[in-house]
């Protein structure tokens, strides 16, 4: 892993061992902040001297070292940028653009410590103290933030309503920084589109069988314009952020994905107004309904 030395006279990238990083041997912070036109790369790194990059890791008080993705990731690099974003998740306050980005959903979860600096570099305030106003913009239950609660005790719908207000420059982003919140992988594939939310969907049901990844509402989609079990965007969850799944004592079919689609088993429901589809008892049609609510 890159990290920048914050103690030097200029900035120094230095390469540090994942299993010191894994260890917790080496101490860092992680400077988290919505990307500007005239950030600071990697490439220009070794051609700097003081510079507004040098006050951004004077900041990372009582650390020798820090994490700016801009600086310590080679984007030239498809893998080392592919292997950077799959393991990110491991590294006037109500208008601030920081809450609605993609990319800086996980840096405000993960963090064990968390300071918010104002554009001057003063202190704002930290997690905790800011605690209320923090779940108020971004309705992320506390017990998240604060690392008492797993990530995986949380439905799948509302983690996507996490999401649901957030944007990204690049359309598919929207999908690939969400791979941290449901500990998934997947190849980055720009130039895909919506399609890298169905591609993410998927893998989240190699790993869950958590029903309420369906449990998710659009507009726009009618007997006219139907549309499959997979939702198009994390949009299509905001209202979803309280739905959770049943917990029953039956082990139940796994989902599948096949070329025809999704398959899955649900609970048939018999009621009065069932009516039959076509000339034989096969044919009677049941609502079903998911295990959740």
């Amino acid at each position: 892993m890159r990290l920048l030395r914050t103690r030097a006279l200029s900035l120094e990238l230095v390469e540090i061992a994942e299993e010191r990083i894994e260890s917790r041997e080496i101490r860092y912070a992680i400077l988290s902040h919505r990307w500007g036109d005239d950030e600071i790369t990697f490439q220009d790194i070794p051609h700097l001297g003081d510079s507004d990059e040098k006050k951004k890791t004077q900041a990372a008080d009582h650390f020798e070292y820090a994490w700016i993705d801009t600086c310590c990731v080679n984007k030239d690099s498809s893998t080392e940028l592919s292997e950077a974003i799959n393991s990110m998740l491991f590294l006037n306050m109500r208008d601030s653009q920081w809450f609605r980005r993609g990319w800086t959903l996980h840096e405000l979860i993960a963090p064990s410590n968390l300071t918010f600096l104002a554009m001057d570099w003063t202190e704002i305030g930290c997690r905790k103290s800011l605690s209320s106003l923090i779940s108020n913009i971004t309705l992320i239950d506390e017990s998240v933030r604060q690392g008492d609660t797993h990530l995986e005790k949380f439905s799948i719908a509302k983690r996507m309503s996490w999401a649901s207000g957030r944007v990204t420059t690049r359309r598919e982003d929207i999908s690939y920084c969400l791979m941290g919140i449901f500990d998934v992988n997947m190849p980055l594939l720009y130039g895909e589109g919506e399609k890298a939310f169905i591609r993410l969907q998927e893998e989240i049901m190699k790993n869950s069988d958590d029903q309420t990844l369906f449990a998710w509402e659009n507009p726009a989609i009618s007997l006219d314009h139907p549309s499959g079990l997979l939702a198009q965007s994390p949009m299509d969850f905001r209202n979803s952020g309280n739905i959770i799944p049943f917990k029953f004592t039956k082990t139940t079919t796994p989902f599948t994905v096949t070329n025809r689609g999704i398959r899955l088993d649900l609970p048939l429901l018999r009621t009065p107004d069932a009516r039959f589809c076509g000339g034989g008892a096969e044919s009677l049609a049941l609502p079903a309904y998911y295990t959740c609510r």
